[in-house]
């Protein structure tokens, strides 16, 4: 029997890895613009690269775009908008695909 392929039709779908495992969690937005992370933020016009997340070392993610604009107010005092801890961005490191650290 040899079958013959008339039509097929990808479908991907990408995510930030911000440590956070459960694909149905609402909690995965960017608490400036509410936005989900594989969103872009409101600045932007394409999710992905053009539009990175920023982590802090207080563990709050955001849009990178969406924390700069926030940062640049008089009324940030350059605080995390979550918790109002100084802001600190953290320092992230890249995974290989064996899991180390690269």
């Amino acid at each position: 029997m040899k079958i013959h392929i008339k039509h097929w039709s990808a479908v991907a779908q990408w995510r930030w890895n911000t440590g956070n495992n459960d694909p149905d969690d609402e909690g995965d937005v960017c608490g400036i613009c509410r936005v989900p992370y594989e969103g872009c933020c409101p600045s932007c016009k394409m999710p992905g690269d053009d539009c990175p997340l920023i982590w802090g070392e207080c563990t709050h993610i955001f849009h990178m775009h969406c924390l700069l604009k926030w940062l640049g107010t008089a009324a940030s005092k350059q605080q995390c908008p979550m918790d109002r801890r100084p802001w600190v961005t953290a320092e992230r490191k890249v995974s290989d695909s064996n899991g180390g650290p690269s």
